[in-house]
């Protein structure tokens, strides 16, 4: 049977409350980066789950023996960031990743044709066996950018299967997009809105993430 994409939207207090804050469009620019910290943080909380191999240990506590589990530290983790707007939530992925290896991507969308070219590549030339790779993408609205950052990383070695996507919001047009190309993927996500306008904008959305959290 071929794999089908699986797509997360947590029922979570927390993710419900900073995604509204960032809907908001009299959000100041400080309160809205800080909206997409959090949803870095707890969307990356969330794709983390049952996915960060372990090793079982022994171990002491002041009172007797115990068994455990620690994360294993060979197997490599990396984040990719989509300039801009990737980088408003990078930080909140970051505190639950501190050892992951970022890795910057930088993606503009020609506002006519829709389609996404590459401007900044901070690839490694082959990404190890088994990484864990989180790409952090605030908006996945016609999917041209989330599918032109896939196919960057399957060619320098990333398996699908090991890629999850960190995502405020999306669109059916991406993810339709990625389930015909790259089914393997997961994608922990906010919010899933129906409609893309003429413009490529997700709608309701939350406007440009980019401009809004560095007040361009």
């Amino acid at each position: 049977m071929a794999p089908q994409l699986r797509v997360y939207v947590p029922p979570h207090p927390i993710i419900r409350h900073w995604l509204t804050i960032a809907r908001e469009k009299h959000t100041p620019v400080p309160l809205f980066r800080t909206a997409m910290s959090e949803l870095g943080k707890w969307l990356t909380y969330e794709a983390i789950r049952e996915f960060l191999p372990v090793q079982e240990v022994d171990i002491e506590t002041p009172i007797g023996a115990a068994s455990g589990q620690l994360i294993d530290a060979s197997i490599p983790l990396a984040l990719v960031p989509i300039l801009r707007a990737g980088l408003a939530m990078l930080e909140g992925s970051q505190t639950l990743l501190p050892t992951a290896n970022v890795f910057h991507l930088g993606l503009v969308r020609n506002e006519e044709t829709l389609e996404a070219s590459c401007y900044l590549n901070r690839l490694p030339e082959r990404f190890e066996p088994q990484t864990r790779i989180f790409i952090v993408e605030p908006m996945m609205a016609t999917g041209g950018s989330i599918i032109a950052t896939l196919k960057l990383l399957t060619e320098r070695g990333a398996d699908p299967a090991f890629i999850r996507i960190i995502n405020a919001l999306c669109a059916p047009p991406a993810l339709q997009l990625i389930n015909q190309q790259f089914p393997s993927v997961q994608i922990y996500s906010a919010c899933i809105d129906e409609v893309v306008n003429e413009q490529g904008w997700i709608v309701p959305g939350l406007g440009d993430a980019g401009d809004r959290s560095f007040g361009t």
